[in-house]
């Protein structure tokens, strides 16, 4: 993985811990924080938005929907063409031995409920302290247990999504959740899909569709200046 990817993973969590203290204010008492989520890619295209685009994923017009191929190490990988026949995907996946539940949205939309009952190790914590630091030591430390989870290993958004079937236990199921921008960016970078990857401890819930807004902001993926 390289360092934007990883850089945008830290930036997506330390927003959603955040977003969670607001949203249910803990005692004074509580210092650390789980970081049970989506882990989460996005891809950005517009003007010189090439390089900030750290796993791209294939997208676009063409047949067919999607591939699988499976590789002599065992790694599954699945490249998308385009976001339709989710449910044959997920038999396909079943046919090389990975139970999956896939869900295509457009881009601003997203699974609002917790749909997943997190796997052993898939908890990590921070205080608020770490989450909020810049300096490099301490987000290297919080990079470093986010790796270390059962779905950063098993669901990685590289050559598309990459699953690897070693770091997925007996029950488990692969929940691959896929929002593509209905409007391809043009002029400025803008985000083109997102794509989120979590283990499930048995069967995931139906997904709730909520709307998304900042869905759309570049972020971190955002070139540098001159770039």
């Amino acid at each position: 993985m390289n360092d934007n990817f990883e850089d945008r993973l830290l930036a997506e969590l330390k927003t959603e811990m955040a977003a969670r203290r607001e949203a249910r204010p803990a005692p004074a008492s509580a210092r650390r924080a789980t970081g049970r989520r989506f882990f989460a890619a996005a891809g950005v295209l517009g003007v010189a938005a090439a390089a900030a685009v750290a796993v791209p994923m294939v997208m676009g017009s063409g047949t067919p929907a999607y591939a699988l191929t499976k590789h002599p190490d065992g790694t599954i990988n699945l490249k998308i063409n385009e976001l339709r026949d989710p449910d044959q995907v997920e038999k396909d996946l079943a046919g090389m031995g990975i139970t999956a539940d896939v869900t295509y949205l457009p881009l601003g939309k997203h699974c609002g409920n917790t749909r997943v009952t997190p796997v052993k190790g898939d908890d990590p914590s921070f205080t608020p302290e770490e989450l909020s630091s810049k300096d490099p030591v301490v987000e290297a430390s919080v990079r470093k247990k986010m790796e270390g989870t059962p779905s950063y290993k098993a669901i990685q958004p590289k050559d598309g999504i990459t699953i690897h079937p070693e770091y997925i236990k007996p029950g488990q199921v692969v929940v691959i959740e896929v929002a593509e921008n209905q409007v391809k960016p043009t002029g400025k970078p803008g985000v083109e899909w997102q794509m989120r990857g979590q283990l499930s401890d048995g069967p995931a819930k139906p997904c709730q569709v909520a709307d998304q807004p900042d869905a759309f902001e570049v972020g971190d993926a955002t070139p540098p200046p001159g770039s």
